[in-house]
């Protein structure tokens, strides 16, 4: 029988921290919002614990929707990766005030690819929540509207985090280990 060697993970932000902080936001958005329905739009997968926590606790009536976003690598030959982003359905979003919902803001070329792309579409107001923001990796000049803890650890599990097929999604906290995963 082969034995799998599962590396130890350190806490980072406690499961208590986590759900401190996403009422807190949840207050913030929900006075921003008085009065307003808001369209949720959560990007997968690293958003859906984040945004399962937050929607619960939002006091405006809002709309829940979702974006995933896909990369795949270039032909031999054809330059830089890119970039696909299947909506569960077509939004509505002319005159919508939407707010994008990510677990974490690394590089924020997507983040900002989806804003702008959501305003082009006509949507009244478009701002950023995120649960992480990890600053010192920004590739474009993004400030989210919404953040609940600034980090700089290379790579976070557990809370919805974690790479594709990998397991610890489920942690009620954020834990660093040694893995790393490819960065977009």
């Amino acid at each position: 029988m082969n034995a799998t060697r599962v590396e130890p993970l350190r806490q980072v932000i406690s499961a208590e921290q986590i759900q401190k902080r996403v009422k807190e936001l949840a207050r913030q958005i929900s006075d921003d919002y008085k009065g307003q329905t808001i369209q949720i739009l959560a990007v997968l997968e690293n958003a859906f614990m984040f945004q399962a926590d937050l929607v619960r606790a939002l006091e405006v009536p809002v709309v829940c929707q979702f974006i995933k976003p896909k990369y795949t690598r270039p032909q031999a030959g054809s330059g830089s990766d890119v970039m696909e982003i299947f909506f569960s359905h077509e939004p509505d979003i002319p005159g919508k005030h939407i707010l994008l919902v990510e677990g974490l803001v690394h590089s924020g070329v997507t983040s900002e690819f989806l804003m702008n792309d959501l305003r082009a579409r006509g949507a009244a107001s478009v701002k950023l929540v995120t649960l992480l923001d990890r600053q010192a990796a920004r590739r474009v000049p993004l400030q989210p509207d919404y953040f609940g803890f600034l980090v700089d650890e290379t790579f976070l599990v557990g809370y919805g985090l974690g790479a594709v097929e990998q397991t610890n999604r489920n942690l009620p906290y954020l834990g660093a280990g040694t893995q790393t995963a490819p960065v977009t």
